[in-house]
């Protein structure tokens, strides 16, 4: 085997800053993604519900309202938004076989008193294996009454009845006469002793029913609105006059198709909202500080400095330390007397002083050298009697003076 190249590294730092950049980018955008994913899809799953192309679904019914200029709203929270005190929207609730009671009222509760249409559902439908947003094989099944809350009023049963070929429901939703052509040879049905019928089965029960007191109504078959519905121009024609139907007998001004139910609702989470205004702007400036943070760790100036010792190695440094001690303790004057002697010592050594001199014959002496300017001898007299620290810095100075002078050591 070939020796490695001694200028061969055992790995790239590009390499490495690389897959950190995108382990943190991937890691942002996963976590968006959980908390946006329910409103970034487009929801066309083949399920029974307004954002669905396939046949279960009401996206037809959606795309031929805003193509007549009417007012629709894709909801995706419970709660029903703020508008004028005139404003009213007709909330159209498209539950699945498996949706609870308590949701379906959360729901109505949120909508604060306006007018709800119920879509029973009737098709359970698979995905179609090579065709996304196709509904694969469905069958008919009808909902078990307890689906619905008790605030929409008590239903005894939901069945399928049969019906001739070519048969036709009429009946009066407000002062309009809706007549609907039955699809099929059966269709689901409502009976209800409570609710008040508006367009009766042919065979008995209702196909569409309101409460007696709130402006909530009920659809038992939603093949009258779904996509199944536009097979055929009447039928389709027959689906905007029955909302529109619904719509003006309840007084509303706009339509609002919920998503909750169906998995499409956008919740309330800390989470999606870092995601979102106003909390985005947070968001952004915390991860600019993580970048920042990163940015400083991958990119030092020159070598790691090593830690410096707590206290340095040399007589200066001793020194230093020594001044330092006195300084903290505010013991500056206290040392005046032994300046001045280390002063005379030193210069008398250095100058080969007489021996046998006292401190007082010392500091004549050395006056006697000196030319012009303050005498030695009077500032070891006065540096003792020092008042402040400022005096005593001043004469200390001076001495020092002395002996550079003297000496020639400065």
């Amino acid at each position: 085997m070939s020796k490695a190249k001694a200028g061969d590294a055992s790995f790239n730092p590009l390499v490495m800053g690389g897959v950190v950049i995108v382990g943190v980018i991937a890691f942002i955008a996963l976590w968006a993604l959980i908390a946006l994913g329910p409103q970034l899809s487009s929801g066309n799953d083949g399920g029974g519900h307004a954002l669905s192309k396939g046949a279960p679904g009401y996206a037809g019914i959606v795309d031929l309202l805003e193509r007549a200029d009417a007012y629709v709203d894709l909801r995706r929270t419970e709660e029903a938004p703020t508008y004028d005190e005139d404003w009213r929207e007709l909330l159209v609730l498209t539950p699945k076989h498996e949706s609870k009671p308590a949701e379906i009222a959360a729901i109505i509760k949120g909508h604060r008193g306006g007018p709800v249409l119920i879509v029973l559902p009737k098709w359970r439908a698979g995905k179609h294996p090579q065709r996304a947003g196709w509904a694969g094989n469905a069958f008919a099944s009808s909902p078990s009454p307890g689906l619905l809350p008790s605030i929409v009023g008590a239903i005894e049963r939901i069945e399928s009845q049969p019906h001739a070929r070519g048969a036709t429901a009429r009946g009066f939703i407000g002062r309009r006469e809706i007549s609907l052509s039955l699809p099929g040879l059966r269709s689901q049905v409502i009976q209800s002793n409570e609710l008040e019928t508006l367009i009766p089965f042919p065979h008995g029960g209702a196909l569409l029913a309101k409460h007696p007191r709130d402006k909530i109504y009920i659809l038992s078959d939603p093949d009258f609105l779904n996509n199944l519905a536009f097979s055929s121009r009447e039928r389709a024609g027959a689906a905007v006059r029955l909302v529109d139907a619904v719509a003006a007998d309840s007084e509303a001004d706009g339509l609002a198709f919920d998503l909750t139910l169906n998995g499409f609702g956008s919740q309330r989470s800390l989470l999606r909202f870092a995601f979102v205004p106003p909390f985005i702007g947070i968001t952004l400036c915390v991860i600019a500080a993580g970048l920042l943070a990163l940015w400083q760790a991958w990119m030092r100036f020159g070598p790691p400095l090593k830690p410096a010792r707590a206290i340095a190695i040399s007589k200066e440094a001793l020194i230093a330390n020594s001044a330092d001690l006195i300084k903290q303790a505010r013991r500056e004057l206290d040392g005046a007397d032994a300046y001045v002697h280390s002063q005379r010592t030193a210069i008398a050594r250095r100058l080969h002083g007489p021996a046998g001199l006292d401190a007082a014959e010392t500091d004549a002496w050395i006056d006697r050298r000196l030319k012009d300017g303050a005498l030695f001898s009077a500032l070891a007299r006065r540096l003792p009697l020092a008042r402040n620290r400022h005096e005593f810095l001043s004469d200390a100075q001076a001495l020092n003076d002395i002996r550079k002078e003297l000496l020639r050591d400065g």
